[in-house]
């Protein structure tokens, strides 16, 4: 800026002939200042020296600012998100004004990521918080960080937090890139990046899986490179395998490992690190310069040694014996409605009722707590929102708080006072497990896209390993989800038993498993019951080999069970008035010797059915195979069997049963602000929204248990949705509900009705639940 230019002068007066006086300078035509002249020229010269100071200065080069850059809010996968800007210590979020694929571009390598898929204006992934640092943005996408672009400059922007713009980035990383958490990263003497860590076995172990044990080894400029354990402590271990899967750490035979690594030629990092045990990443420890740098020889200690404790499900199996004579405790913590080992909702036991934890102030501590908990690693992402679909019953946490240390979840501290939270804010985890090898052993071939083919494992036959495909024979959709789970594919949308639309490897034609049969909580199809080496299949493989199709998402159907204690009645009705309710098989065996002019006692209840998963419940038939049928005349019935209502004894004896044989589903009403999608009417689509319930009230046809030859007495009163797994669900377990029942004769009282999985008790009072056997297909 050039400053203003003040001239201070004297006048100087020039006096013509014939004027005299002190006041004769003050004439007008008598004077002359010289000083304004004089002023300016220097003035002139002031702003010609002025113009060349600010060219000058321009032409100086500028300081980048230094900021972070992190995706974040509702994101999906890791490589998606709000992108959120680090400057001056302070997170904030981009505006999505101007903002366009080339500053996308930027954003995404400088995550280390090898470019932009898309970006997504309006906070598709929902409203940040704290500053808008940057407004208008314009790359050219060779710019090495989003702060070279221009823009209004940090902090000037008009923008409201619902414009918040977010990235999707190719999953493939750039080659040698260093990646580190740095917002979290404490470095004492410079800006260290990890790019990446593992476990390396001794020839010895590594064919053991999962592998516990080893030299830590950290990648560094592409090069694998040893830590030296002069400054290393039990914390950065702990860091270690939690990240790899692991709860916890233990001791190891130090002897052996200085004697292997004697022997061994050594690369050793430059750094030291100083874990405080809660992290959940190496890379966000505090880093710090190490005296022994390069190739030096670590004198005075050896290469880090790390050994993990792997969590129950991936330990040794136990002894049956062992399993018999000592039943594993109640958990406190389980997850729910994930569709890949090691997530799901997260849900805690409190006066022997399953309920959730809400997300306010849920963070990656207190997942990690979870994770370790359930015998698992650190966790990967804390997820809000209700992410893995909404849970049933109370809020039992809220605004949960954990140092990382906890043995349990319910140590942590949290606001008894749950008011305010809905199931729409129920927490959950993504966990870091341990790396099994499974995907190695299954694939799916010839599908359209990665999520569907034809299921081929490799076995071994002849002593070589060979691929082959499973037989289809009694292949449902739970043999298709422990498939899709074991591939991190998710959940199963559909199971096929003829697969001839895609043709696979030719090579892999012939079966090679047959009789599979899961229970669903299988990490791998090679866990199921299946014939051996003597296989059977009658149909063979070929157009008959077994494929599926697997999703992210999932339906999930839970039962109203409060409004079925509350419309259960007895109603005798005359049978001339059951005609059609007996074609379609509603009636107990003994109404068809029954007189026109007889009665039938039917316990008729309202049953209001919630899809709380994450994705729409469609009847597995299309339009086409859907069936009218001519004595009621209302609407197609899409599914055969969707619900089966039963009455048992006290042993668990059917004495009674109702029966759907077909079920028209649609949205009856809707959570607010979801609108209704499915309608029966008018041979309209079929389905259950997510957020919706599908009603049948107590006086339609069909509704009812026929209980005429029921003797009084105690009972049990069972209602199971979608009984024959037709359709993919993320949680079968909250399918069944049942009520305890007292019959008189005259009157009928139910009471104590609960869904499946909702109390402590379940696995005793429900058996089968946990293996999804609710029934044998």
């Amino acid at each position: 800026m050039c400053f203003l230019c003040v001239c201070v002068c004297v006048c100087v007066c020039v006096v013509p002939a014939g004027f005299h006086g002190s006041d004769e300078c003050t004439h007008a035509h008598a004077c002359v200042c010289v000083c304004r002249i004089m002023a300016m020229v220097s003035c002139s010269l002031l702003s010609v020296m002025c113009v060349l100071a600010v060219s000058f200065a321009q032409s100086e080069p500028k300081t980048p600012a230094q900021i972070q850059i992190r995706l974040a809010g509702d994101k999906r996968k890791h490589y998606e998100g709000r992108v959120e800007v680090n400057y001056n210590g302070e997170w904030g979020t981009v505006c999505d004004d101007d903002f366009d694929i080339s500053a996308a571009h930027v954003v995404c390598r400088e995550l280390g990521y090898l470019g932009a898929v898309a970006w997504y204006p309006s906070a598709k992934y929902g409203k940040g918080e704290g500053h808008i640092w940057l407004d208008n943005v314009h790359c050219t996408g060779r710019e090495a960080s989003l702060a070279d672009c221009l823009s209004n400059g940090f902090g000037v922007s008009d923008c409201r937090h619902t414009e918040d713009v977010g990235v999707v980035c190719t999953q493939k990383r750039i080659p040698g890139f260093h990646f580190i958490s740095t917002s979290s990263n404490d470095v004492e003497t410079l800006d260290v990046r990890v790019e990446d860590v593992r476990i390396r076995a001794t020839f010895s172990q590594r064919k053991r899986i999962p592998i516990t044990e080893g030299f830590v080894e950290v990648k560094d400029a592409g090069k694998w490179r040893q830590i030296c354990d002069e400054w290393w402590s039990p914390m950065n271990s702990r860091i270690v395998c939690g990240m790899h899967g692991f709860p916890g750490e233990k001791g190891f035979n130090t002897r052996s490992y200085r004697l292997l690594s004697a022997r061994r030629k050594k690369n050793y990092w430059g750094f030291s690190v100083n874990c405080t045990g809660n992290e959940a990443h190496l890379s966000t420890c505090r880093m710090g310069k190490h005296r022994l740098m390069g190739n030096s020889t670590c004198a005075r200690g050896m290469p880090v040694v790390v050994s993990c404790v792997p969590g129950r499900l991936f330990a040794p199996s136990q002894s049956l014996g062992f399993r018999k004579a000592y039943r594993p405790e109640q958990p406190l913590v389980r997850l729910r409605g994930g569709g890949n080992l090691g997530e799901g909702r997260v849900e805690v036991l409190k006066g022997g009722v399953w309920g959730t934890v809400c997300d306010d102030n849920w963070d990656l501590r207190a997942a990690t707590v979870v994770c370790r908990e359930l015998g698992f690693g650190t966790a990967k992402e804390a997820l809000t929102g209700a992410r893995l679909g909404q849970g049933m019953g109370p809020v039992h946490m809220n605004e949960v708080e954990c140092s990382g240390f906890e043995k349990s979840l319910t140590e942590c501290y949290f606001n008894r006072d749950a008011l305010g939270c809905s199931h729409e804010e129920d927490a959950a985890v993504r966990c870091n497990v341990p790396a099994m090898s499974l995907r190695s052993r299954l694939r799916l071939s010839g599908g359209r896209n990665p999520y569907e083919g034809r299921v081929e494992v490799l076995v071994e036959r002849n002593g070589s390993m060979v691929w082959g495909t499973v037989c289809s024979e009694n292949w449902g959709m739970i043999e298709a989800m422990v498939v899709c789970r074991q591939l991190g594919l998710g959940f199963a949308s559909h199971a096929f038993q003829e697969t001839w639309y895609w043709p696979g490897d030719v090579s892999a034609d012939s079966v090679v498993m047959s009789g599979v049969r899961c229970s669903g909580t299988e990490m791998s199809l090679a866990q199921c019951l299946h014939h051996g080496k003597h296989l059977s299949c009658p149909k063979g493989g070929g157009r008959f080999a077994a494929g599926v199709s697997c999703s992210d998402g999932a339906p999930d159907l839970v039962l109203n069970a409060e409004l079925v204690e509350h419309t259960t009645y007895l109603e005798d009705r005359p049978m001339y008035m059951l005609q059609c309710a007996h074609e379609e098989n509603c009636l107990a065996s003994s109404a068809a010797m029954a007189d026109t002019s007889s009665y039938r006692r039917l316990l008729r209840f309202s049953s209001q059915i919630h899809n709380n998963g994450r994705a729409d419940f469609r009847p597995k038939a299309g339009q086409h195979a859907w069936i009218w049928h001519e004595c009621h005349r209302r609407h197609y019935h899409s599914m055969e069997v969707f619900t089966h209502y039963d009455l048992l004894s006290l042993n668990g004896t059917r004495v009674a049963e109702g029966h759907k044989a077909s079920f028209c589903l649609e949205d009856t009403e809707c959570d607010e602000g979801i609108p209704k999608r499915y309608a029966c009417a008018n041979f309209g689509q079929q389905g259950i929204t997510v957020g919706c319930w599908d009603t049948y009230r107590h006086d339609i046809d069909c509704q009812w248990i026929d209980v005429t030859d029921v003797k009084p007495g105690d009972y049990i009163f069972q209602v199971v949705i979608n009984p024959n797994y037709e359709v993919a669900e993320s949680d079968y377990t909250n399918n069944i509900m049942r009520c305890q029942c007292r019959y008189d004769g005259y009157r009928i009282w139910t009471y104590n009705c609960h869904t499946g999985g909702s109390r402590s008790s379940d696995v005793n009072e429900f058996p089968g639940i946990m293996t999804n056997q609710l029934q044998r297909r």
